[in-house]
């Protein structure tokens, strides 16, 4: 009877304890269940944002490299906190919620500042179209009144006067034997030897011709290599002959359509002389912040020194 008494007392007792057991496990599993919808919502939240930032990203890339370039970001995750003995840790999912919203901080900033380039821009654009149509207009011929059928133009006279040379004739014939004195090179590279054959005459300071042959090198060989520089030289033939108005807008040109050309700092640097000539120091002024924004940190000691210069000229704030 002894041993029965024990035998229900262990009984009693294991069953208590599977009642304990059982009841735990049961108020524990709505915990359970609370968190697993808490996780998914998260992660449901974060994949939104994901493929915002995604989107976002794609359209400042198309206005940053609008002939399809590559945009390569380097965002290195940051260096994990130390976390103190005994204070919980963030949970994976967390951390990387933090890292999407510095992503969206950043691509917030990078999407104003491409917004306030492209306004700066349009705003260079407006004033040079305005330079444009301004040295056009100065620097179209005028033409000859139209000739009504049976009326001569020619002035009247009894005998038609002989030329005689005189001293303009004889300086005319001079240089055009100097002109032809100028060597035409002759390597094979024909847009090479016409860029360099009107170098060859600008700095022999033949103006004139050095124009004409910059102009038609530009005209032919507009998307090769040499244009930039054959276009920066038609500027500076421009304003050594005194035309500083072409000369602004010539530089400006080859600025807008080869900003990675060779010489497109260089435009944008005699572009500002350009424009103090023609009496424009506040035009001149974003021109110079235009260099040191797009140039800045490649100029060369000369460039840097004439936009320095320049600044202090137009007294620029």
């Amino acid at each position: 009877m002894a041993a029965s008494s024990g035998e229900m007392f262990k009984s009693g007792k294991i069953m208590r304890y599977a009642l304990f057991a059982t009841t735990a496990l049961l108020l524990g599993a709505p915990g359970l269940v609370a968190i697993a919808p808490a996780a998914a919502a998260q992660n449901v939240a974060l994949d939104v944002r994901v493929d915002r930032l995604e989107k976002e990203m794609r359209a400042v890339q198309r206005k940053v490299f609008p002939a399809g370039a590559p945009l390569q970001a380097e965002i290195t995750p940051p260096a994990p906190p130390t976390v103190a003995p005994g204070t919980p840790s963030s949970s994976p999912v967390s951390d990387l919620m933090a890292r999407v919203g510095a992503l969206e901080s950043q691509l917030a900033s990078m999407t104003g500042q491409v917004e306030e380039n492209s306004f700066k821009i349009r705003q260079l654009e407006d004033a040079f179209n305005k330079y444009k149509a301004e040295a056009q207009s100065r620097a179209e011929v005028v033409a000859p009144p139209p000739v009504r059928p049976g009326v001569s133009t020619e002035p009247v006279a009894s005998t038609p006067p002989r030329p005689t040379p005189g001293a303009n004739g004889a300086a005319s014939e001079a240089r055009k034997a100097a002109v032809a004195a100028i060597e035409r090179p002759s390597t094979g590279d024909a847009a090479g030897d016409a860029y360099t054959y009107g170098f060859r005459l600008w700095d022999a300071k033949f103006y004139p011709e050095a124009q004409a042959q910059l102009k038609a090198t530009v005209d032919k060989y507009g998307s090769a290599p040499v244009a930039s520089r054959a276009a920066n030289l038609l500027g500076r033939a421009y304003l050594d002959d005194g035309k500083p108005a072409l000369a602004s807008v010539t530089f400006y040109e080859n600025y807008q359509k080869r900003p990675n050309g060779d010489r497109a700092a260089d435009s944008l640097t005699w572009l500002g002389e350009a424009l103090m000539q023609l009496k424009k120091p506040a035009d001149a002024c974003k021109v110079y912040a235009e260099l040191e924004q797009v140039y800045g940190a490649s100029l060369s000691g000369t460039q840097r020194s004439m936009m320095d210069k320049g600044r202090a000229k137009a007294k620029c704030s």
